[in-house]
C-alpha cells in the first residue's frame, strides 16, 4: 500500500468515530501507531485531558513511549505539559530542559521529544508525543502532518462526544481507564502464557481485534476470562 492510500485510511478512521462499539483506548492506539508509521518518528503516545484539566495517559505505540509519558505527568515536566498549557506545538526543543525525561528517554534510547496538540480552534483536549531516537530536526512536512492527524482525531472525538449526549467527559475518560487496565492485565496474561514479549503480546491482541472487527477491549476481555484461546490469538 502507498504512503498516499495508508493516509487516506487514517484518515477515514479518525474520522468515523459513531461507529456503535467506538473504543476510545483503541482510536487513540490507532492514531499513535499510524503516527509511527506514517512520519519518521521511532515512537508515539496519547494523552487526554479530564474535567478537571489533568492529563491521562491513553495510548501508545510501545511500552517505552507509556514509560515516557508518565515520567513527564510525574514530574510535571516535558513537550506535553507546555504543549497543553500553551495550545501550541512543541517542535525540535533541547529535551535537556527536562531533565527527568531527559534521563529516561536518553536510557531507551530516544534522544529528541515533541508534542502536537489535540485542539479545535480553542478548545484543547489532550496532547500527543512524538518520540525520535535521533536529536536531528523534526521535518517541518512531518510536524504538520501530524498536527493534521491530531486534529482529524481531535474533530473525530468532539463530534463524538456531542452526538452520543456525553454530558461529562469524566466518565468517557473513566471507562476508557477501566479498558486500560484490562488490555494492560490481559497484554501480561498472554505474554505469561505464550511465552511473548508484552509488546507481541499486544500486537497479536491488536491483530486479532482488527482481524475480526472487535474492539481492543473487548478483546481483552475474553482474554482475561479465558473465553478466547491463545492459540487463536496467535494463529496468524
Amino acid at each position: 500500500m502507498t504512503r498516499e492510500r495508508r493516509l487516506a485510511q487514517v484518515f477515514v478512521l479518525l474520522a468515523d468515530t459513531l461507529v456503535d462499539e467506538f473504543d476510545l483506548v483503541d482510536f487513540l492506539g490507532v492514531l499513535a501507531e499510524a503516527s509511527v508509521e506514517l512520519l519518521t518518528i521511532d515512537a508515539a503516545g496519547l494523552m487526554l485531558a479530564d474535567d478537571h484539566g489533568l492529563l491521562h495517559v491513553m495510548a501508545s505505540s510501545d511500552d517505552q513511549a507509556e514509560l515516557l509519558e508518565l515520567v513527564e505527568l510525574q514530574h510535571d515536566e516535558g513537550p506535553c505539559l507546555e504543549c497543553f498549557r500553551t495550545g501550541q506545538p512543541v517542535i525540535d526543543a533541547d529535551i535537556t530542559r527536562w531533565p527527568e525525561l531527559s534521563a529516561v528517554a536518553t536510557a531507551g534510547g530516544y534522544q529528541s521529544a515533541h508534542a502536537l496538540p489535540l485542539r479545535l480552534r480553542g478548545q484543547v483536549i489532550g496532547v500527543m508525543n512524538l518520540y525520535r531516537s535521533d536529536a536531528a530536526p523534526l521535518d517541518p512536512d512531518d510536524a504538520a502532518l501530524g498536527q493534521a492527524l491530531a486534529d482529524m482525531a481531535t474533530i473525530g472525538l468532539l463530534h463524538e462526544r456531542e452526538m452520543r449526549g456525553y454530558v461529562e467527559l469524566a466518565g468517557q475518560l473513566q471507562h476508557a481507564l477501566d479498558s486500560r487496565v484490562q488490555i494492560e492485565q490481559a497484554k501480561g496474561m498472554l505474554a505469561g502464557r505464550a511465552g511473548l514479549s508484552t509488546t507481541d503480546a499486544f500486537a497479536a491482541m491488536r491483530a486479532y481485534a482488527r482481524r475480526t472487527g472487535q474492539g481492543l477491549t473487548v478483546v481483552a476481555h475474553g482474554v482475561l476470562e479465558g473465553s478466547l484461546q491463545t492459540s487463536a490469538l496467535l494463529a496468524h
